[in-house]
């Protein structure tokens, strides 16, 4: 993340210990690595069921001696009582980003679902209590917003959600504020909005849209999208979300009104135009990709057919000002999954590509 002043300003001059769980996935680990850059203590705690050792070992492997002795880790799982005690120790700030994500998957295993995204929570907030932690920041989702179908998502007016993935989300912002209520430790949701960039993973069934197709433009293989492609999306590249996390984390309790917050770019993009982007940005890299056409299936349950976020609460509140627009992110991501692919061999298919 390029971090300015003002983001620099928020931490002071003395270090505070922030845990982030879910460290070694794809958003905790850009936690991580900020954090270490200004100067922060960190203790990531990752069970590696989504995150992997490699994406550890990229945001370490940056730093001198020096710097990591203000980090450790704790090889643990969420719902384990000891892992989170251990993990919380002397803590100031979480920043809560460990979870079971994808729309249907938790169609097919809801009862997994909820265990990790509800149970583990709960026992995660239980544990930050007991350890005196000052404020806890969480990972909500734009899928609490179901089926309202208001051309704009504001935080205040959401619909039935449309999975149990949804559903988990939701429950966890009810008991936020039941528990910031009853305890008094201050909590403060952010919906992310369909994040992408550098370290999200590209393989299996359930990968996000850019990553999969970044890779399958990259390998020449086929690029699959559900529904007519009119579909559309508020993309948000990660250096956005590291940003509302920080100044979630670090504003004064009273300068914070709200308990949740989008985070996204406010724009809009159809499937069809971003692959048009993606298959346009991979093409410097490989030109046959250019000649890449999409393929058609039938729409799956569970998907809400527009996504769009009202950024304003989060402007205003907690001063948020997106980064990096979808394009500009695009350009980053795609030459990130380039390098990576000339460094490997060319992975095992990974079969079609999905929106």
């Amino acid at each position: 993340m390029e971090t300015d002043d003002r983001i620099r300003s928020l931490f002071g001059v003395t270090p505070r210990r922030f845990l982030v769980t879910g460290a070694a996935g794809f958003i905790g680990s850009h936690l991580v690595e900020t954090l270490l850059r200004l100067g922060q203590c960190v203790v990531g705690l990752d069970n590696f069921v989504s995150g992997t050792r490699s994406n550890l070992s990229e945001v370490l492997g940056a730093f001198a001696p020096g710097v990591l002795c203000r980090f450790r880790f704790v090889e643990g799982d969420i719902r384990d009582a000891n892992a989170c005690a251990d993990a919380m120790h002397g803590v100031d700030v979480v920043l809560h980003q460990a979870a079971l994500a994808s729309v249907p998957r938790s169609i097919e295993d809801p009862e997994s679902f909820h265990s990790v995204n509800v149970d583990g929570f709960r026992l995660l907030l239980a544990s930050a209590h007991s350890a005196g932690v000052e404020r806890i920041v969480f990972a909500s989702s734009s899928s609490v917003y179901g089926d309202d179908t208001s051309g704009k998502k504001i935080e205040d007016r959401i619909g039935q959600p449309l999975s149990p993935y949804a559903a988990t989300k939701r429950i966890d912002e009810v008991e936020a504020a039941s528990f910031e209520r009853a305890r008094g430790t201050k909590l403060v949701g952010l919906r992310y909005f369909n994040v992408f960039g550098p370290r999200q993973n590209p393989a299996g069934p359930y990968a996000a849209v850019i990553p999969r197709w970044i890779e399958n433009l990259l390998h020449g293989e086929q690029c699959v999208v559900f529904g007519d492609g009119s579909a559309s999306r508020d993309f948000c590249f990660v250096d956005n979300v590291v940003q509302a996390n920080f100044l979630a984390a670090c504003l004064p309790s009273s300068a914070i009104v709200h308990d949740v917050f989008n985070v996204a770019c406010g724009e809009k993009t159809c499937l069809l135009d971003l692959f048009d982007a993606i298959r346009s940005g991979v093409a410097v890299y490989q030109p046959g990709a250019a000649a890449a056409a999409l393929r058609f299936d039938p729409p799956r349950p569970g998907d809400i057919p527009h996504s769009l976020a009202s950024i304003e609460r989060a402007k205003k509140t907690l001063g948020y000002e997106p980064s990096f627009d979808l394009w500009n992110g695009l350009g980053r991501t795609i030459a990130w999954y380039m390098l990576r692919t000339t460094r490997t061999a060319k992975p095992e298919s990974h079969g079609t590509t999905h929106a």
